[in-house]
């Protein structure tokens, strides 16, 4: 092979990563964006960098996705991606409030060690994702306080504080604290609850687990349900978590695994998936019987 076709055959094998960045995420850096492009750049890809506004459209010349950003941004670019006939490689730079699909990949902060991992050509891990309404959701999901935390949430605040954020919207409801009446059907299965939580990954709102035998490699969901939500219910739930205890040893809690749930209400309660509201109840979640490949 001549010098010219080595060349040609070269820039035909360079990788062409379509990165997509959020502006709004909590920890974006424009300086963070920039390194990150470098070393894509420095790793012999071309870099192809879009904002994540409204509904993602991946490059037909994409060769590899990849998503700086927190969960929700994730969500909406992978969700694109499990839509299209064409699935490449997807990687997440963890540059958002929360990461947890960041988290359970190990995925390094450093952008230069970032690069290198990514494009080092290493065989893609499924993900299954799960179908919610019109669009997927990829670590968790959930209707109960935390949903109505979710909801609350305000913008600004979280631009300015992050995470904590949640926090502040969490105590506004200590004083109006919501219960009502959820049913979930699975598989022939029916139970009534006041809250749950769909685990799809290992981590749940940061290092915590709601139910540590998920992965996302494993296409099952792993449901966790309060049967009463009052507030020492939730207290009682939410310190085992941080002590680290499973979910499902932990008193007045129900689990189970499926691969599809109905969950309905006799009011529009909110769903969160992903650290975003996506919709109200009545809902249906169901695994994909195509998992989507993360480097």
């Amino acid at each position: 092979m001549g010098v010219a076709a080595r060349k040609i055959a070269r820039r035909q094998a360079a990788p062409v990563v379509q990165l997509f960045s959020n502006p709004t995420s909590g920890s974006y850096s424009q300086k963070r964006i920039a390194e990150l492009t470098q070393s894509l750049e420095a790793e012999g890809a071309t870099v192809l960098h879009c904002e994540s506004k409204g509904t993602p459209e991946i490059a037909e010349a994409a060769t590899h996705v990849c998503v700086a950003g927190g969960d929700g941004t994730v969500r909406l670019v992978a969700g694109a991606m499990a839509r299209r006939a064409r699935a490449v490689p997807i990687s997440i730079y963890p540059a958002g409030t929360i990461n947890l699909l960041a988290r359970e990949a190990e995925y390094p902060a450093d952008p230069r060690a970032f690069a290198q991992l990514v494009l080092a050509g290493r065989s893609g891990r499924p993900h299954y994702p799960v179908a919610l309404g019109d669009g997927f959701f990829f670590a968790c999901a959930g209707v109960g306080p935390d949903s109505y935390a979710v909801e609350q949430v305000s913008p600004r605040l979280k631009r300015l504080i992050g995470r904590l954020a949640y926090g502040v919207a969490f105590c506004q409801l200590l004083w109006r604290w919501p219960r009502h009446a959820i049913r979930l059907e699975s598989e022939g299965r029916v139970l009534d609850c006041e809250a749950f939580y769909v685990a799809k990954g290992r981590y749940y709102a940061g290092a915590w687990s709601l139910a540590q035998a998920a992965r996302v490699h494993d296409p099952l969901l792993h449901l966790v349900a309060l049967p009463k939500a009052r507030r020492r219910d939730y207290a009682r739930f939410v310190f085992g978590l941080i002590c680290g205890r499973d979910a499902s040893r932990q008193s007045g809690v129900e689990t189970f695994t499926c691969r599809e749930l109905i969950a309905t209400s006799r009011d529009a309660l909110p769903v969160q998936a992903d650290g975003d509201i996506v919709g109200t109840l009545p809902a249906t979640m169901a695994v994909s019987e195509v998992p989507l490949a993360f480097c």
